[in-house]
Formats: C-alpha cells, sequence, structure tokens
C-alpha cells in the first residue's frame, strides 16, 4: 500500500506540471501500465482530487485549475530519505552546512505527525550509514566554503598547492566545482598555470585567496564528464598474484569488490586485476609478506623480488650494527 500511496502522490505532482497528460505518458514516468494509470485515477477522485479527462486522441488527463497538493506530503520512506539525506550532508560537508541540517530537521520535526516520526526514528535506527570521509576535514572547512563561495561568483582563485611529492605551486584557477569521490574532496578547474583543466585534492590546497578576474564555464563543458573520465586511470598492466590460505579469507572479503578472486582446491585464492601501474600493487603484494607471490608479469616479480632483497638487506645491516655496538645495557 506504501507504494500506491507513494505512486498517487507522484502522479498528483505530475499533474501539477502541466496542464494536460496522456495515458501513455503517465504510465511511462511512473513504470506501470496504462491500465494501472486508468486505476490510479479513478481512487484519486475518490479521495477527492478534482481530475478533469478529456477523451479523444487529443485527450488526456489534468487536474482542475487551482488545486495543488499541500505542502510537505510524505510517505515514511519519503521523511526518512530527507532525514538521512540531512545526515549524509553532515558527514560529507561537516561545519559548511551545519545551520541549513539543524534547520531542515528542525522544520520536518515540527510538521511531521508523530506516527511518522516514530516510523522514521525506527527506520533511522535499522538503515545506518557512517565512514564516509577518509579524514577529519575540519581543518578545511573555512576552505571549502571559501572555494564554495568563489564556484558560485564565477570568481578565480589564487592556490598555493602542495603535490604528493611536497613540490609547492602558487596556481591561478577558474574552480568548476567540488567533487566527493573515494571520501576525499577534490576541486576541478581551469589552471592558468598548466593552461588545462586539472584536479587539486583539497586537504593539499594550504591557502585560497579569491582574486577579482571573473570566469564563464565554456558552453557544452560537463563537469560530471570530466570528473569521471579524468579519474579513471587507463590499465597498463594484467597482474596475477597467488595468495596461500593464511590469507585467503581476508582477500576474498577485502578485494573481491575490485579484483576477480580465483579460488584454488588448497584453499589459496589467485587475484587477477588490472592497473594504470605497479607501484601500489608492489607495496600491496609485499604487504602481505610469505602469504603472497607476484605471478605476472615479469616486470612485477622483478621488482616484487628487488625490493624484497632491498628490505632483507636493510636488516641485515642493522643486525651487523648492532652486534658491533656490543649488547644493550637494557
Amino acid at each position: 500500500m506504501a507504494n500506491v500511496a507513494t505512486r498517487l502522490i507522484s502522479l498528483i505532482m505530475l499533474l501539477q506540471s502541466k496542464p494536460l497528460w496522456k495515458a501513455a505518458e503517465l504510465a511511462e514516468e511512473l513504470n506501470v501500465s496504462e491500465r494501472t494509470v486508468h486505476r490510479y485515477m479513478a481512487m484519486l477522485e475518490e479521495m477527492g482530487v478534482p481530475i478533469y479527462t478529456e477523451r479523444g486522441p487529443y485527450g488526456g488527463f489534468s487536474l482542475m485549475r487551482g488545486y495543488k497538493l499541500p505542502p510537505l506530503v510524505f510517505t515514511a520512506e519519503e521523511a526518512t530519505v530527507l532525514y538521512m539525506g540531512t545526515g549524509l550532508v553532515e558527514q560529507v560537508w561537516g561545519q559548511v552546512y551545519q545551520d541549513a541540517v539543524t534547520a531542515v530537521i528542525a522544520k520536518l520535526d515540527n510538521v511531521l505527525p508523530d506516527d511518522l516520526r516514530r516510523q522514521v526514528a525506527q527506520a533511522q535506527q535499522s538503515l545506518v550509514v557512517s565512514g564516509l570521509v577518509a579524514r577529519d576535514y575540519r581543518p578545511w572547512v573555512p576552505m571549502l566554503q571559501t572555494l564554495r563561495e568563489c564556484i558560485k561568483a564565477r570568481r578565480s582563485i589564487r592556490l598555493t598547492y602542495r603535490s604528493f611529492d611536497l613540490t609547492e605551486t602558487c596556481r591561478d584557477v577558474d574552480p568548476y566545482a567540488l567533487t566527493f569521490r573515494w571520501g576525499l574532496w577534490y576541486l576541478v578547474g581551469y589552471c592558468r598555470l598548466r593552461a588545462d583543466m586539472r584536479t587539486f585534492r583539497v586537504d593539499r590546497i594550504q591557502d585560497a585567496r579569491p582574486l577579482s578576474d571573473r570566469f564563464t564555464i565554456p558552453e557544452g563543458f560537463s563537469v560530471r564528464e570530466y570528473i569521471e573520465r579524468s579519474m579513471q586511470s587507463e590499465p597498463r598492466f594484467t597482474v596475477v598474484v597467488h595468495l596461500d590460505r593464511r590469507v585467503a579469507p581476508y582477500v576474498r572479503e577485502h578485494v573481491g569488490h575490485w579484483a576477480e578472486v580465483e579460488d584454488q582446491e588448497d584453499g589459496s585464492v589467485t587475484v587477477h586485476l588490472k592497473v594504470a601501474d605497479l607501484d601500489w600493487v608492489t607495496g600491496w603484494i609485499l604487504g602481505q609478506g610469505s602469504a603472497a607471490q607476484a605471478l605476472a608479469p615479469p616486470e612485477l616479480v622483478d621488482r616484487v623480488r628487488a625490493e624484497a632483497e632491498a628490505l632483507l638487506h636493510r636488516y641485515e645491516v642493522a643486525a651487523e650494527e648492532r652486534g658491533r655496538e656490543g649488547p644493550s645495557d637494557f
């Protein structure tokens, strides 16, 4: 019944959006049959909603002029979505939207009936989302606020940016959008220093100062498409790694969502994945200790072997130095 109620409310909203709807159009919007649309119309009429029906090839359904759905009419599922949405915004944005989150919750608490609020509270207890943010962004709240304001005003900004290798550069950037991916905030914009689009991790921005310059986003440019394209590395290597039964359960649980895990008869697993470079996967294999063995490609096998030999040499040198220093006083 809740699904029917939701569709009836959606149907009224659609009828309010334009003067005349054909049954086929409404059926497509609601993902139901035309027969079901006619049944819903009869239900709305029984509820006292003034529906006007015009028959014929150019006919359709419409609401009587002047009728409006009362504000803030929500099902329990819709109200849950709103409450959970405010929680997600609070997790991701932190203090930037804290006042708005507080205001929305207060308004919902004020207008929703008691029984609906109880249903929402039960749903919130059983549907919990957490751990979205990879780090504590509270120190960057003023930065996020400044970036958001410059994006809204189409105002250029001067960044002091520290790259992965700790190199700092000063860049004038036209900020297009902020995006939240993999638990981290990124700024997408046109970098005048590089004369091209760039993506900047917000937690690497050391300083951000608005400039007087204004900019316009090129017509037809899609920030969403750029983000999807630029943040997907082109795979260059097909990696094969064998892991023994000691770590097989962990691998199935934590690796299975981004790599192909093949179970072996002895309880071990073989992992197949594609990567853009070998740096990360070399560290991951070494992190599994003797439980992992790189099988392909040959470049990866050589890198893992070289790193393992260098690691062993370091410990041998350290042991020799301790031996020369003699026994510790402790």
